[in-house]
């Protein structure tokens, strides 16, 4: 099943389980990547849908942290719902180790040296972890590891 089949299915059960949070987020969700359709008329795949989800789920973490700071316990826990919700369709997250492995993998494949290998790196390994994990972590390790 597609992502979009996935978010229309679930959309339809929220309307009938009068979940009115979940339709919320869904229904967001799917208006995101309507407007990326017809702003680019074309028809997404799986792989471009789950770019949509990391911008949104970027954006969410960001938001979750600002009312954080703000005192605004009330908005962290809905931003932190619907974060869940968003993370339901993207693919599993690695862990610290697994990612600590792909990265060393990468390095060696690629045979980089020292930080200017930087930019190679990057380059081999998004495609490898996008929508998986955080590319600003991912770049820190990188650093780490190239420095």
């Amino acid at each position: 099943m597609s992502l979009k089949e996935k978010l229309s299915q679930d959309i339809k059960n929220c309307m009938k389980t009068a979940q009115k949070d979940r339709l919320q987020y869904g229904r967001t969700l799917h208006a995101a990547i309507r407007k990326k359709e017809i702003d680019d008329r074309i028809d997404l795949n799986d792989a471009d849908i789950e770019k949509i989800v990391s911008s949104l789920v970027k954006q969410r973490l960001d938001s979750i942290e600002q009312f954080g700071k703000g005192g605004r316990t009330d908005l962290v826990a809905k931003e932190k719902a619907e974060l869940q919700f968003l993370q339901e369709y993207l693919p599993q997250q690695l862990t610290d180790e697994e990612l600590r492995k792909v990265i060393h993998d990468t390095i060696s494949d690629s045979k980089s040296q020292g930080s200017q290998d930087f930019g190679k790196v990057m380059k081999l390994l998004m495609p490898k972890v996008r929508g998986r994990t955080d590319g600003k972590k991912v770049s820190q390790l990188v650093k780490s590891l190239l420095g």
